[in-house]
């Protein structure tokens, strides 16, 4: 489990992953869906994070097999009335590069899904994250980037 909690800083504030050069370079990494979900007040619920990665490139698992590389997060800003319990992770894809052909990576490729368990109470609550991640494709790796997510998450 990669997930990383922080104060909800409100819709008014950056949140603590925005940063002017982090908004001018293109994601290599997309947020699907969902927008909304709809889930019993103040019972466990499971919110499904759709993510595709750009053709042509990888990006490593949340448990790569090297310390060196950099795990695939996901960094939320919990709102007051939301409890994130705990994220799951798929398992990444073995992938051996052609400039290493012995080395085995961990990644995800194509369409991937975290699922986010939470507790939501009674209302809407925006729930705010971002996706931490590095993208390579068979050359090179690029500099870590954060994909941007929201999804406002019912509770009834």
């Amino acid at each position: 489990m990669a997930i990383l909690l922080a104060p909800f800083a409100g819709p008014a504030q950056k949140l603590a992953w925005q940063s002017e050069a982090q908004s001018k370079l293109p994601q290599q990494v997309q947020f699907l869906y969902p927008e909304q979900v709809t889930m019993p007040a103040g019972k466990p619920g499971t919110v499904e994070l759709h993510f595709r990665v750009n053709e042509g490139l990888h990006i490593n698992s949340h448990t790569p097999r090297e310390k060196s590389l950099i795990p695939t997060q996901l960094l939320v800003e919990e709102p007051a009335g939301l409890k994130v319990v705990s994220v799951d992770f798929p398992s990444g894809t073995d992938y051996s590069p052609a400039f290493s052909p012995k080395d085995v990576l961990s990644v995800y490729t194509g369409e991937f899904v975290l699922r986010m368990h939470v507790i939501a109470q009674a209302g809407e609550h925006l729930m705010q994250a971002a996706l931490r991640y590095q993208a390579c494709d068979a050359n090179s790796c690029y500099p870590p980037k954060k994909a941007p997510v929201a999804v406002d998450v019912v509770g009834r």
